[in-house]
């Protein structure tokens, strides 16, 4: 299936789990001109249906879901006390006598994908793992074409053998989760421009650049470096459309002083984010806590009592290397200045 159709520019909008990705938003990008993405992976079935409905009602323009592949975990008691443990310093600093142990640790992918065949927008990409041959096929049966993401040229090569259409190259410098599934996170370190022309060389299906892009001419060096299209996270999060918490956006657009770095505290898998006190305080435990998705469960109280007070302390601001070049302008306006600032001048 050819992706590159579904857009009349090459950019595709990062799906950013956690709200971020409202309805207006995905929209709006697919409304200028690229392709919107819902982040689907936090969502059950029957939100991910009404939010599609929304897009839906909103464009008449391609769009597509976003999922993290990933199985239920089972951990002992032991395991999510040690968990609860290790952040008692956070959670007794909030004065709680107690963390709240969460129903669920994660969405079910298996509904979750059911729900997408039945939805069928033009497009789905997956994060965190691989789809076996025969969901890929199942997939491309209901129309709906399959994006990979990878870290690294082995995974690559892995979703273009199982048959994807496309696969986003995530260099070190991008925001939010990183998306390694061969090997060990830690290892996954190449920057965005040595792994895009790495991957792009090596497979025959599309590249999506994506790492530190924020412009036009950011855009046109990806292009250049073999990449068909990008993916931009950061440089949307900032949009009057975006759903993340004013505060986080505030901080967002504080300035070129920001840092980010990978940690592993909020969700127990590898995630850029700009440093705070939550990243500082866990420092030196974050090798110990459990992986995703139960620490990401685990903490999730944390950061809803971390929003609901507007205390960016102890909130999980997932963000770009390039964050302090993020403009705070509507969808639009950014989807205008980045394909005019493509254009040789």
């Amino acid at each position: 299936m050819n992706v590159m159709s579904l857009m009349a520019f090459p950019i595709v909008q990062g799906p950013m789990a956690g709200g971020a990705c409202t309805p207006a938003l995905v929209a709006a990008v697919s409304n200028a001109g690229g392709l919107g993405s819902l982040a689907g992976s936090l969502l059950s079935p029957a939100a991910i249906i009404e939010q599609v409905g929304q897009i839906r009602a909103l464009t008449d323009r391609a769009f597509l879901l976003n999922f993290f592949v990933q199985e239920t975990p089972k951990p002992s008691q032991a395991e999510i006390q040690a968990g609860v443990e290790l952040l008692r310093p956070v959670w007794e600093g909030l004065g709680w006598s107690e963390l709240p142990i969460p129903q669920q640790w994660c969405q079910d992918f298996d509904a979750q994908f059911e729900a997408l065949l039945a939805i069928e927008p033009a497009a789905a990409s997956f994060t965190f793992g691989l789809l076996t041959e025969s969901q890929v096929e199942r997939l491309h049966s209901a129309g709906i074409a399959v994006i990979g993401t990878v870290t690294t040229l082995d995974e690559a090569l892995a979703w273009e053998t199982v048959g994807a259409d496309a696969v986003v190259a995530s260099g070190i410098e991008a925001g939010g989760h990183r998306g390694t599934f061969i090997g060990a996170q830690e290892e996954a370190t190449l920057s965005a421009r040595a792994l895009w022309p790495q991957v792009a060389d090596a497979v025959k299906i599309p590249v999506i650049a994506a790492g530190g892009i924020m412009t036009g001419v950011d855009i046109g060096e990806a292009l250049a470096l073999g990449a068909r299209a990008v993916q931009m996270g950061t440089a949307f999060l900032v949009t009057d459309e975006s759903g993340i918490h004013p505060v986080y956006k505030k901080m967002l657009l504080s300035g070129a002083h920001l840092t980010t770095r990978l940690t592993r505290s909020f969700s127990g898998r590898y995630a850029r984010g700009v440093e705070n006190r939550f990243m500082e305080q866990m420092k030196s435990v974050e090798l110990q806590v459990p992986a995703y998705p139960v620490q990401n469960a685990l903490t999730a109280s944390i950061r809803s009592a971390a929003a609901a007070s507007g205390d960016p302390g102890l909130m999980s601001m997932w963000a770009g290397a390039q964050v302090g070049r993020a403009r705070a302008l509507s969808v639009a306006q950014l989807m205008q200045t980045l394909v005019a600032e493509m254009r040789p001048t």
